[in-house]
């Protein structure tokens, strides 16, 4: 009876929402017979938590409170915070993106590449990092903004996507908001890429 208790629990707090994305705007055309395309990554107005804490709150209190359970803690976390948009959710990101398209249309999403035609904008609305307690765990939950434009002239929208509560969890274990994030990353990329298989090739 308490095993099955168990696993009833397991399930409800590992539930994931189902992940929405939309196009708002546009299409992906243009998209056909590119070899690269540019990607840039905004955090600049992030959101995080049922509170909508900015970055900055959400990292003074998420400190703060790993401090008391252990000094030092709090400010080795704040490091691996500012370091995993670009150690894990870009690379995440940028790797499900590839996967789907370098080999069977020989097309590659990049970072820095200034010299491309177009620019592929992913805008971070709001994060949502889990938890994971070992039986009982809740995934996180990314919500991005998708913009292509020209980047010669980035006032020229021609594709806007909306992607809510990508849901990030792993196999197993994981005990780091960054990781778990990351995944939600990936689903993101994942969902986006065959979103544009879809309708453009």
């Amino acid at each position: 009876m308490k095993t099955n208790i168990s696993m009833l629990i397991f399930f409800v707090c590992t539930a994931t929402f189902a992940q929405k994305m939309k196009i708002i705007d546009g299409n992906f055309d243009y998209l056909n017979g590119q070899k690269e395309i540019n990607v840039e990554f905004v955090y600049d107005n992030m959101q995080l938590l049922k509170k909508n804490l900015s970055n900055e709150q959400y990292v003074t209190e998420h400190a703060a409170e790993l401090e008391e359970k252990s000094p030092s803690k709090g400010e080795t976390w704040k490091k691996n915070w500012a370091a995993a948009p670009e150690l894990i959710w870009q690379p995440k990101f940028l790797e499900l993106m590839n996967r789907y398209f370098y080999k069977d249309h020989g097309m590659s999403f990049k970072e820095g590449l200034s010299d491309a035609k177009y620019t592929l904008i992913v805008e971070t609305v709001w994060l949502y990092p889990g938890w994971d307690a070992g039986v009982m765990k809740q995934p996180a939950k990314v919500t991005t903004n998708l913009k292509f434009v020209e980047t010669a002239n980035r006032d020229n929208v021609l594709a806007e996507v909306t992607s809510q509560n990508a849901p990030g969890d792993q196999w197993g274990s994981s005990f780091s908001n960054e990781d778990r994030l990351g995944e939600g990353y990936a689903k993101t990329g994942k969902s986006f890429a065959k979103l544009i298989l879809k309708k453009a090739f």
